[in-house]
């Protein structure tokens, strides 16, 4: 990754956005009918909040570990950070894409862990990059009590 400030952002930003454009892919080509014949909770939000709230959680998530990568260098944490962006993108294929929804709340377990360890990192090394992170917890969260409902619903 390039000490650039400004590159080393639009390039975190971008491996970032290829989540949701694999998730994207996999949603267009696999949702339908099967996401409308499945038992939704009633607190499923509508399918026009996805896009923007993920929008700014992807651009979010971008600027956190993009202030830390530009005051520590701390690669370690970066291949933490990609790792956890490979389990994101992966949840959508394996929800909409294959239909497993008990695989997908695994997934989501996962996602949380990382979150979780990267908001640890985070709180001693930039707080700024730490309260970035919140609003993806917050949501995570709610997708996995939203996963969770859909598989015992299921």
């Amino acid at each position: 990754m390039t000490k650039n400030k400004y590159l080393s952002l639009a390039i975190i930003t971008f491996i970032t956005f290829v989540a949701p454009a694999i998730g994207s892919y996999a949603t267009s080509f696999f949702k339908e009918p099967w996401y409308s014949e499945i038992t939704l909770p009633s607190f499923n939000p509508p399918s026009w909040v996805f896009a923007p709230v993920w929008l700014i959680l992807y651009f979010l998530m971008s600027l956190a570990i993009w202030k830390i990568w530009a005051n520590t260098f701390d690669s370690k944490l970066l291949k933490i950070y990609f790792v956890h962006i490979f389990f994101n993108s992966t949840w959508t294929v394996v929800f909409f894409g294959f239909h497993q929804i008990g695989l997908a709340l695994l997934n989501l377990i996962i996602i949380l862990i990382f979150i979780t360890i990267l908001m640890r990192e985070y709180f001693t090394k930039d707080k700024i990059s730490f309260f970035l992170m919140t609003p993806y917890l917050i949501w995570s969260s709610y997708a996995l009590v939203l996963n969770s409902a859909i598989f015992l619903l299921n």
